[in-house]
């Protein structure tokens, strides 16, 4: 997943994918944001474990899906002394989802690596069910919601090289088929809430990344530039423009404390499926309640380890969008803050199973996942 983006592909990979690819990627050395540790040999009652194939069961709960479990099992591809040093194994991963709202996804992801690291490919398959709430246009009172059904299907390609030092470059495909339906018909300017709507696209994306670890970092740099162009000569029913930038830092104060901040950066331009919009990416709030052509965030969290096992966080944000569908709080800022709790699963790989309370301005929410928010 996330899977976190609440586009339909983003919902899936936000709240699924990542979930599942936590447990299925690369040795500690490996600092792709898409990669995680490989933990076969890792001591856990958390998976089941038969030769090269792993299947690990993980609790999720957020104000947009509700509570859940995803189901990820994976197989990874053996690998000689040599090739170890080198890359991280291959691997074939599935995800399923299912929650308390009677949202479900499957999804199907391959892994590759070549050249002792040099290239590398991401892919992923699936179809998910989705249900969700909308805060209404602002010509309906404020406050009101809207139940947002969405199902469909995806398709994602990304293939990308190792330019120099922490740099890799690379090119991505996506095509979307999603089927939406609202609880009353609605619309909102340049929005496309059609019930049937295809988005095919390609784009690029650059990357630096020097952190210690993906899933749970201690120091380093990572940053993410992503152009995507949805036309109709892709076969998308639309044409639009999608652009993101995202930018975190990671301190390690002293042995029991990290700092961590990030800013987040999203623009959509041209006729923009309601399911693809920009989205705030903070805690205390449903996601669908900031959907706009334009959004910005940061935040700052202090991780603190009390032991080999048992942690705590707190941490502040604020975000505001442009463009919305629900034209209320346009421009504003959107506060997000809170504290959590961490128990750390897989200590060898710093897998942390996180349980975040967090306020907004007029919500607050729980929120439980296996790794960290960013």
């Amino acid at each position: 997943m996330v899977i976190a983006s609440v586009r339909f592909t983003a919902l899936v990979l936000l709240f699924t994918l990542p979930a599942s690819l936590a447990f299925a990627g690369a040795p500690e050395t490996d600092t792709r944001p898409t990669i995680a540790p490989d933990i076969r040999e890792d001591e856990s009652s958390l998976k089941l474990r038969r030769g090269d194939f792993v299947v690990v069961p993980i609790p999720i709960s957020n104000p947009t899906l509700d509570t859940g479990l995803v189901a990820g099992a994976a197989y990874f591809y053996p690998q000689t002394e040599e090739q170890k040093k080198a890359q991280p194994a291959s691997v074939t991963a599935a995800g399923g989802m299912y929650t308390s709202n009677t949202s479900q996804a499957l999804a199907l992801v391959q892994q590759n690596y070549w050249r002792n690291n040099k290239w590398r490919f991401t892919g992923a398959i699936g179809t998910a069910d989705l249900r969700l709430s909308l805060l209404a246009p602002d010509e309906s009172p404020e406050g009101q919601s809207l139940d947002w059904h969405i199902e469909g299907q995806f398709l994602f390609a990304k293939l990308s090289r190792k330019v120099a030092g922490h740099w890799y470059g690379g090119f991505n495909l996506r095509t979307v088929n999603a089927n939406q339906d609202f609880e009353s018909s609605t619309s909102a300017a340049g929005f496309d809430t059609g019930s049937d709507v295809r988005s095919s696209g390609l784009g690029v994306a650059v990357e630096f990344d020097s952190r210690d670890m993906p899933i749970n970092s201690y120091s380093g740099r990572y940053l993410e530039a992503e152009a995507l162009f949805n036309d109709e000569a892709l076969g998308s029913d639309n044409t639009y423009q999608s652009y993101s930038l995202a930018f975190r830092s990671y301190h390690e104060m002293n042995e029991s404390l990290v700092l961590a901040w990030e800013m987040q950066g999203c623009q959509r331009a041209g006729s923009t499926p309601l399911w693809d919009a920009c989205t705030i990416k903070l805690r205390g709030f449903d996601v669908t309640d900031y959907l706009g052509k334009t959004t910005a965030s940061g935040q700052l969290e202090a991780r603190w380890h009390l032991s080999e096992r048992w942690g705590l966080a707190g941490f502040a944000g604020v975000g505001q969008y442009g463009s919305s569908f629900s034209g209320f709080q346009e421009h504003e800022a959107i506060p997000s803050y809170g504290a959590g709790i961490r128990f750390m699963v897989l200590a060898a790989k710093r897998i942390n199973l996180r349980v975040d309370y967090a306020r907004s301005k007029d919500s607050d929410a729980i929120h439980v996942s296996v790794g960290e928010a960013f």
